[in-house]
């Protein structure tokens, strides 16, 4: 809409451009991390088609930095500076599939959130260039001052460079390491703690980009090559996952597939602790936002539905197109985004039908638990809208035992069951399963007490019609025999060689 004055109207334009010292300051605090701002340089590499990008962070030295070094296409002068220029790019013009830049100012953002000197050093057809951003310069006079190296071979990080391609230099690290110099102790040992969280950052973010027996890069932190650390767990054999969903849409198609990570039991110990992260499964159940295969969102339910132990093993992978930023709000630190009106109804009705599964994955044991054919130890009693777990007094076992007894005695033996009933530690049990549950097991099988329970049970079936052939089966049903089954195979057939 232009603005029309009428002719009475005094009108004259002025200029009134922003403050450099004050608009290039602002934009060091955008919210980027330095996980983040690492991730937002290594799509600007992605982009520019490299294969290989190396990221080195040298903290304890006089002279402290983080170089990202890529292979790609590298940038001629007059690209360099259009590149250093903030808002280089508009984001609502249309874009390669491969870019996943947004606002033209990724590079220069997550740069000056970490350091006050932003040095690019670039490659492209054997010519060099070089270009500078220093904020204390800037601020010093107060103008957009981009200073361009001609002769880039006397600096000192030039030998980064080993063929076309370009290097990022940060210097001045006061975010990260503070003012003082050289860095003190405590400022490298956090320095040190956010590289190491960067790593699995970027190993996440880009796992797409990582895997496969042909990985599109390689991507390396201090000489150490990433691995993928794919928090959907697809490869994995005993991962459930749904058929795609596609959601059409003007600016093109939303997929959606829902992944159930296996249970804890299935899975190596260190594995499962990997995908859980920092804040553990409960945490990073929910959803997967992906934008060109680059990671978006990682976790949360974005208000769908509540973060609970029952679902943790929930995750759903949604692929966007970069032609729908502007629809999801897409941030400047691609770290955050919004969920459009028609995709949130539609992912409503996918998750109420999908939790369900992670749900039965834990649940299925405790069913199975409580299955009177299976004649548990304990019984499942809901009453007055309470739940209860109490000893099943009619197990063979007790039955067996109680049996052995003299009639005076068998009161006292039922009490004293009951009584370990009672005393089931609620609190305690809803306190570790809730903090660490992969760690809560049953208590180790004496064999003999296996040998009585085996025995019972046996006895029991084969009075009640079962075959020889089924009571195998049946008992490896029973989650407490299950998990000793080794044991009790041993015992069942010494039993049943005895019939």
């Amino acid at each position: 809409m232009e603005f029309v004055f009428n002719s009475e109207y005094q009108v004259r334009e002025v200029q009134a451009a922003p403050y450099a010292s004050s608009l290039i300051e602002g934009h060091r605090d955008f919210g980027y991390s330095l996980e983040t701002a690492l991730a937002d340089i290594v799509d600007n590499s992605i982009t520019a088609g490299a294969s290989e990008i190396r990221i080195t962070a040298i903290t304890s030295s006089d002279t402290p930095h983080i170089a990202i070094v890529d292979n790609g296409s590298g940038m001629a002068e007059s690209e360099l500076v259009e590149a250093m220029r903030l808002g280089a790019k508009n984001p609502t013009h249309t874009r390669l599939r491969k870019d996943l830049g947004r606002f033209g100012l990724g590079m220069k953002s997550a740069s000056f959130s970490q350091c006050r000197q932003l040095t690019v050093i670039s490659r492209k057809d054997g010519d060099d260039t070089c270009a500078i951003w220093d904020l204390d310069h800037v601020a010093l006079k107060n103008d957009w001052s981009l200073t361009i190296i001609g002769n880039p071979t006397k600096l000192t990080h030039y030998p980064l460079l080993t063929s076309n391609g370009t290097a990022i230099i940060w210097e001045k690290l006061d975010r990260l390491l503070g003012d003082a110099s050289p860095p003190q102790g405590k400022s490298i040992e956090h320095a040190n703690a956010e590289l190491v969280k960067a790593e699995r950052h970027l190993c996440q973010v880009f796992h797409r980009f990582l895997q496969g027996s042909k990985p599109r890069i390689s991507l390396y932190l201090n000489k150490r090559k990433l691995r993928p650390l794919d928090p959907l767990c697809s490869d994995h054999p005993a991962t459930q996952k749904d058929p795609e969903e596609i959601i059409p849409l003007s600016k093109g198609n939303v997929r959606i597939r829902c992944h159930t990570l296996p249970h804890h039991r299935k899975m190596d110990s260190e594995y499962w602790d990997e995908l859980a992260g920092p804040e553990g499964h409960v945490k990073s159940q929910g959803l997967y936002i992906y934008r060109e295969d680059r990671l978006i969102i990682a976790g949360g339910w974005l208000g769908l539905t509540r973060q609970t132990e029952l679902t943790k093993l929930c995750r759903i992978a949604i692929d966007i197109p970069n032609t729908m930023d502007t629809d999801w709000k897409i941030d400047v630190k691609k770290a955050s985004a919004q969920l459009p009106p028609q995709v949130r109804e539609r992912l409503k009705r996918i998750i109420e039908r999908f939790v369900g599964t992670s749900k039965r994955t834990y649940s299925a044991r405790g069913k199975k638990l409580v299955d009177e054919d299976l004649h548990p130890l304990w019984n499942r009693v809901q009453a007055n809208g309470q739940i209860s777990f109490k000893p099943n007094l009619e197990h063979p076992v007790f039955s067996s035992y109680a049996n052995q007894l003299p009639d005076n005695l068998k009161d006292g033996f039922y009490r004293c069951i009951r009584l370990v009933g009672s005393g089931l530690p609620i609190d305690t049990l809803h306190t570790e399963l809730v903090g660490n549950p992969e760690a809560v097991v049953s208590a180790e099988a004496e064999t003999e007490d296996l040998r009585d329970l085996v025995n019972s049970l046996a006895e029991t079936l084969l009075q009640n019609g079962v075959s020889t052939d089924a009571i195998s089966n049946i008992m490896q049903a029973n989650p407490y025999l299950r998990d000793n089954w080794e044991t009790v195979t041993d015992l069942l057939l010494e039993f049943l060689g005895k019939k």
